[in-house]
């Protein structure tokens, strides 16, 4: 009798387990997990488009944030979750540079996860104090080679995609430029902006008012691409002449490895869709992101590509791993 309650409790799961699968996703809440903190470009772009897939799949989605070590804690809260939809992640090519940086990183950018959409990209945009005396880039590269460690560049901290596009341009244009880091953006662009620094990468949107107040000068706009925003300003690749320079940040969609094609089919779909809103599209600007938008195919091999060269920036600038 015993085995016989066994096997009914055993056929009953199976039964609900056979009835969830075949349910329509989805049919519950859907979390969106963003790594870094409320209020941030990354954590606006979640929510509107949150708010947006709500709308469509009448259901909640909640965005939850879970900032640290570089975005890298609530990335392996993702890594680990279900692969069944409900948790998702939101974040920018942090998810390719972390590993590189931290021997401790508790994920796999590329077996972890399954790519679902590129989403935005955020333009960085070379800036410098008005007392530099160079007008363009080569003559900021021309300047930095004729004093090689004298010019000084800001960040808001080791690691982040500032430091990585400046050792970035430097490999690429053979100039010795020193790094001070800050922690956080304010500090860096405060001292940028007294002199105490020459120059930094900043997200273009946040570079214009003070380019526009005569505070810091616009060197280069964008990596390989020019920024909309500043159509007359060379990007990076033009005005340094090199071409493998791509120095912006990327935003993107993933789901835990594991998860059914279908999902992440209909949610590449969903997202493409609201990307081409103008409600969408205006709110992205005004965060300095331009939308993109892609397949699950592109990601993928963006975050493969690009986890690469990351790793060869990092071991070329001696950068230590923490």
């Amino acid at each position: 009798m015993k085995n016989l309650f066994t096997l009914l409790a055993c056929v009953a799961s199976l039964v609900a387990f056979s009835s969830q699968a075949d349910e329509p996703w989805p049919n519950r809440p859907v979390k969106i997990i963003v790594p870094f903190t409320p209020g941030t470009g990354i954590d606006i772009l979640a929510r509107t488009l949150g708010q947006k897939l709500a709308e469509e799949w009448k259901q909640g989605v909640v965005v939850e944030n879970r900032p640290g070590a570089s975005g890298a804690i609530g990335t392996e809260v993702v890594a680990k979750s279900p692969p069944d939809g409900y948790t998702l992640l939101m974040t920018a090519n942090t998810i390719v540079i972390a590993p590189s940086l931290h021997k401790k990183n508790g994920y796999d950018a590329i077996k972890d996860f399954t790519p679902v959409a590129p989403v935005a990209i955020g333009r960085l945009g070379l800036v410098v104090n008005p007392s530099v005396k160079a007008d363009s880039v080569k003559e900021l590269v021309a300047l930095a080679k004729a004093s090689p460690g004298k010019l000084t560049y800001a960040s808001p901290g080791s690691g982040t995609p500032h430091h990585l596009a400046m050792e970035l341009f430097k490999q690429r244009v053979g100039a010795d430029i020193l790094h001070v880091p800050y922690k956080g953006t304010g500090g860096a662009v405060q001292d940028l902006i007294g002199g105490r620094v020459n120059m930094m990468f900043l997200p273009i949107h946040v570079a214009l008012p003070q380019v526009k107040a005569g505070k810091l000068r616009l060197l280069a706009a964008g990596g390989t691409r020019r920024a909309a925003v500043t159509p007359d300003v060379p990007s990076l690749a033009e005005a340094s002449g090199v071409s493998d320079i791509d120095v912006d940040i990327w935003y993107a969609m993933y789901a835990p490895a594991g998860t059914p094609a279908a999902i992440v089919a209909k949610l590449n779909h969903d997202v493409n869709a609201l990307l081409k809103d103008p409600q969408v599209v205006e709110v992205l600007g005004k965060q300095g992101l331009t939308p993109t938008g892609g397949s699950e195919q592109e990601l993928a091999d963006l975050t493969r590509n690009d986890f690469a060269r990351w790793a060869s920036v990092v071991r070329e600038a001696h950068i230590p791993a923490d």
